[in-house]
């Protein structure tokens, strides 16, 4: 056994912890690259366990250049990747970074993540969220907006459908009981305070600009400019 193996096995057993423990932590963390308390029994109770040993896993990540984002509040923890800018995070280092869990999107998936955000934020502006942080907004509401900020509808297959929501909810910006429910426009779904910290304000923004410029957009004029494959974290 390697004298880091030792020294990390004496920390954990401080904790009423083994690596068995640690390596289920962080292996979901890397997989995932959130936990969010309220998501389900399991994700509770690697929260809680990463609350027990959070300087461990700081510095462990920190060796890789991955700092963490833990807001106490609403409870969640995020990994963000070397190089990456997130809003009220200060940026440690300028080194690049193309891969692993930078978090990237294809062009239907950043559409609802902008509505998303624009519909958060009108619901914090109204305060109608809750004490988790969360906006409850129904399915037809959503596609309301998608129409009127982007012109552009949800998609009509349920397969897409279920397939884009299912990939939002991965990355814990929303949250929703059952897949069925979105068969229904009058379905409800929760947006969480997560999407504040990973949605850029730029993208904000332009929106607002394209929106504003659309008199009479033309067809390639009528969403903003977003390229395949963006990364949800600023560069």
């Amino acid at each position: 056994m390697s004298r880091l193996t030792d020294s990390l096995e004496q920390a954990l057993i401080a904790e009423n912890l083994n690596l068995r423990d640690w390596r289920e932590l962080i292996q979901r963390l890397l997989d995932y690259g959130v936990l969010c308390r309220d998501d389900s029994q399991v994700e509770a109770e690697l929260y809680d366990r990463f609350e027990r040993i959070e300087s461990l896993v700081d510095e462990y990540l920190g060796l890789m250049g991955v700092r963490l984002q833990h807001d106490q509040r609403f409870q969640f923890v995020r990994l963000i990747p070397p190089g990456a800018r997130v809003p009220g995070i200060e940026d440690e280092s300028d080194e690049p970074f193309n891969g692993g869990f930078r978090t990237r999107l294809t062009q239907a998936e950043i559409a609802l993540v902008l509505i998303l955000r624009a519909e958060y934020d009108k619901s914090v502006r109204e305060g109608v969220i809750d004490e988790q942080g969360c906006a409850t907004l129904s399915v037809e509401a959503l596609a309301l907006a998608s129409k009127n900020l982007l012109q552009r509808s949800l998609p009509e297959n349920l397969v897409e459908r279920r397939q884009l929501f299912r990939r939002l909810r991965q990355l814990r910006l929303i949250h929703y009981a059952h897949e069925a429910d979105l068969e229904q426009s009058d379905s409800w779904i929760k947006v969480r305070p997560l999407i504040v910290n990973l949605v850029s304000n730029d993208w904000l923004d332009n929106l607002k600009q394209a929106i504003e410029s659309e008199a009479t957009p033309a067809p390639e004029e009528a969403e903003p400019d977003a390229p395949e494959g963006a990364s949800l974290f600023s560069k």
